[in-house]
């Protein structure tokens, strides 16, 4: 087998299709693995340059593929798709990936560490969590509502629900039932909450995101999610391209010279483009105890634009300060320089 300058893995959950070409650009082999073969065979392989989607389980493959002594790449799926020829299988998909990633303005996808993917799994189990609470609360609303009972809104008295229903005459049956419901939003609660101070702690020992913390409204969820997907910032040329990679700057439609555009592009991981919103919105809503330039830039743009829009902006201006504290390894102050940063 001659050898690879450059090879393209279609990823699977137990098969593993490998395009290898030279440095021509000429296919050299096409082969299909499982995943400890695929291990053995780049175990015995000369170093190259290993390309492959950015999908699940992508970022454990490079790192095994790392530690073997090759250069392994994560492409986005999205730069992938115009490169495949005809109709499509796994093998068409390797090739397509090889093609793309030789492509000399393609842009890469940064590895995430193991630390990394598993504060990106707390933040996903807690915002599940938080999700079949609110679902708790509302079925226990509408349930109640049935029967002529209408609570008031909010977390609040769901967590006082005994008392609220000692209130009310209600079927012996129907209490039971609410009880059973009522004891399981208890405990999604409970674990919320044991999320939230297993965040703050690794925040204590974490320097990023001590520093994230002094962005105004910017709480120890947002901070630590940050961190994760910004790292220390050296990835993003400029803090437009880490805005942009979290979806907060137009979309663009433009043709014959002349400029559209649109609304957000929402692209990137939209729990964290979420978070920044709604931070945005939580300094409005406080807007009149903030200081500084920043206050004074979303006093100008709120009296000659909609609440919304002035929410997405300053979420694009929080998201650019953060990239500023991340990658010149400084701290946020509420003076002139925060509106350049």
């Amino acid at each position: 087998m001659s050898e690879s300058a450059l090879i393209g893995i279609d990823l699977g959950k137990h098969s593993f299709y490998l395009h290898g070409q030279d440095e021509s650009g000429r296919e050299v082999f096409r082969k299909k693995f499982s995943r400890p073969q695929m291990m053995y065979f780049f175990g015995n392989l000369p170093s190259c340059v290993v390309v492959m989607e950015a999908c699940a389980g992508a970022h454990f493959v490079v790192r095994q593929l790392t530690s073997m002594g090759h250069t392994a790449k994560l492409i986005s799926p999205q730069f992938v798709r115009p490169f495949v020829k005809g109709n499509k299988n796994d093998f068409v998909d390797a090739e397509a990936i090889c093609e793309a990633a030789s492509r000399p303005s393609m842009r890469f996808v940064t590895p995430k560490t193991e630390a990394q993917q598993t504060l990106s799994v707390l933040h996903r189990m807690r915002e599940s969590l938080v999700h079949d609470r609110t679902k708790i609360a509302n079925q226990m609303h509408g349930f109640l509502l049935e029967f002529g009972v209408s609570l008031p809104k909010g977390l609040a008295i769901m967590r006082r629900l005994a008392s609220a229903l000692a209130e009310r005459e209600l079927p012996v049956r129907l209490t039971v039932l609410l009880q059973r419901l009522h004891d399981h939003f208890v405990y999604l609660d409970e674990q919320i909450k044991a999320f939230d101070k297993e965040l703050a702690g690794q925040l204590a020992g974490d320097d990023l995101g001590s520093r994230l913390l002094s962005l105004p409204c910017v709480g120890p969820i947002t901070a630590s999610l940050l961190a994760v997907e910004m790292g220390d910032g050296q990835r993003y040329r400029c803090s437009r391209d880490f805005a942009a990679s979290v979806g907060l700057v137009p979309r663009q439609y433009s043709t014959g010279g002349k400029a559209n555009l649109l609304g957000i592009s929402k692209r990137g991981d939209k729990h964290l483009l979420q978070l920044l919103v709604q931070c945005a919105r939580v300094y409005m809503q406080r807007l009149e105890h903030q200081k500084g330039a920043l206050a004074d830039w979303v006093r100008s743009l709120l009296s000659r634009r909609h609440f919304n829009v002035v929410a997405c902006a300053l979420a694009n201006k929080l998201a650019r300060i953060a990239w500023a504290i991340a990658a010149h390894h400084t701290q946020y102050e509420a003076g002139p320089d925060a509106l350049n940063a």
